[in-house]
């Protein structure tokens, strides 16, 4: 026999359903199609500074529980209902996590919270609670990780982010310049800016690079382009990067790149030393450059959920604590409310 020189470490390779199959099995109404391009044109006058409003991106660190997401969902409707003339508030819908090492993928690529990777049940999952929440009328923020992912959700995304660790990815910034929605691109996890111009700069740009198609074919997609791309400021190893020193040297190398300057800025992370109860302060620091003048902030990001803190993952699910991130680590309910409030109040001045 010929010696084996393929696959020697793939243990199986499981097709999945196609986008088209997923979008038609699970297909989105006329009313939310709708509601998610009002919420992108509404987050594209933010960001091109044609609306007063700020952007507030919010929600759990991770979906881990599709109930518990909905539940929050449910809360913070309410809230943007009543702060909606200050705060264009949009729900953080994450499955998709990076790990810097090892760790649980997100709800996509791990459903069970086992490591059995029901990648195909993970995709339904996910495209059952978008379709949810934005039936709801509650815009959708989430990472896309890997460049699959958005051929069978981004229809039902209003924002969203590229990572620290993947805004240096030719492959992330090709995908970006062909996604429908406003795209922000972290700055990398060393705190630098260059990044983030050049991915910037490619991500306006007409693009063509390997894809997949809605039948689940290898493609080759070609773009125009993707013009409501901005900046997010997340700190990095050096510190935080929320300060009004770093965020004016933000906008000048954005402004020497000719890029967009427009920023939100990651109240979590660096920018909170990782330490959940520091970012209810550097969020109020944020929202206070914004009301001395400083335009070029347009947004601010926080993790919130349920329950304050983090917890891990057990074996067994049932002991573990109701509405608690099982990643990074968040402010509670009652914290969230406190604060948006409290913002919407000042910026109504």
């Amino acid at each position: 026999m010929p010696e084996r020189v393929s696959d020697l470490n793939v243990l199986f390779n499981v097709p999945l359903p196609a986008p088209a199959f997923l979008m038609h099995e699970r297909p989105r109404s006329d009313a939310q199609a709708a509601s998610v391009s009002a919420a992108r044109r509404r987050i594209e006058e933010i960001l091109h500074g044609r609306s007063d409003r700020f952007l507030v991106i919010v929600g759990p660190c991770s979906i881990h529980d599709p109930g518990q997401g909905i539940a929050y969902a449910e809360k913070l409707m309410g809230l943007r209902d009543e702060l909606h003339d200050q705060l264009e508030i949009v729900m953080r819908v994450y499955f998709e996590k990076p790990r810097t090492a090892v760790g649980w993928k997100g709800l996509i690529m791990d459903p069970d919270l086992d490591g059995s990777a029901n990648l195909a049940e993970g995709l339904r999952i996910a495209r059952d609670l978008l379709l949810e929440i934005v039936g709801l009328g509650m815009p959708t923020a989430t990472e896309f990780l890997d460049p699959f992912t958005p051929q069978y959700i981004a229809d039902l995304i209003c924002w969203a982010a590229v990572g620290a660790r993947t805004v240096e990815s030719q492959t992330h910034r090709q995908m970006a310049s062909g996604l429908s929605m406003p795209v922000g691109f972290k700055n990398t996890t060393f705190g630098g800016m260059t990044a983030v111009a050049n991915a910037l700069k490619a991500a306006r740009s007409p693009q063509t690079f390997f894809g997949i198609s809605p039948e689940g074919v290898a493609s080759m997609v070609s773009t125009r382009g993707n013009q409501n791309c901005h900046a997010v400021l997340r700190g990095g190893d050096g510190g935080p990067n929320h300060d009004a020193a770093s965020v004016a040297a933000a906008v000048t190398e954005l402004e020497q790149g000719k890029v967009n300057p427009a920023l939100v800025i990651d109240a979590s992370h660096a920018n909170c030393s990782k330490d959940f109860h520091k970012m209810p302060g550097v969020f109020a620091e944020i929202v206070a450059q914004r009301i001395k003048g400083n335009r070029r902030i347009v947004g601010a990001m926080l993790e919130s959920h349920h329950v304050e803190g983090s917890q891990a993952i057990l074996e067994d699910h049932t002991a573990m604590r109701w509405g608690q991130s099982v990643t990074d680590p968040c402010i509670g309910w009652e914290t969230t409310e406190r604060i948006l409030r409290e913002a919407a109040r000042l910026l109504e001045r």
